[in-house]
């Protein structure tokens, strides 16, 4: 997948896609394409893309699949940033035994968060 067909890509689905939280269509020059990879040479690829809403600030991250003639797209409204974005699109998933460890210690948390950040 060439960086002009990314390019007409984000393009048109900047004509297309509209912000979840306020229906205002997304501007190109708020679009940041995070990661692009290509499957077969010609077939397709995938892109994960981040885009702010000029109209209300939301953001949305869009994980965009192209295959042939079909572009299908998934979007989440997130807090994160595009650079944040970036930089936890390779980060390691949480294991059980962190989510474990969390939900004991918030068991026994009393909510005194400047005694535990000293």
């Amino acid at each position: 997948m060439s960086q002009f067909d990314i390019k007409k890509i984000i393009e048109w689905l900047s004509y297309i896609l509209r912000c979840p939280v306020c229906s205002h269509k997304y501007n190109l020059d708020q679009t940041r394409i995070i990661e692009s990879k290509e499957n077969k040479p010609g077939s397709g690829g995938n892109l994960l893309v981040h885009t702010d809403c000029s109209s209300c600030k939301s953001s949305v991250v869009f994980s965009i699949t192209i295959d042939g003639p079909e572009i299908f797209s998934v979007g989440m409204v997130t807090d994160l940033t595009s650079q944040d974005t970036n930089k936890f699109k390779n980060a390691q998933p949480v294991s059980p035994d962190e989510v474990l460890a969390t939900h004991e210690f918030l068991k026994g948390f009393n909510g005194d968060f400047r005694s535990i950040l000293k």
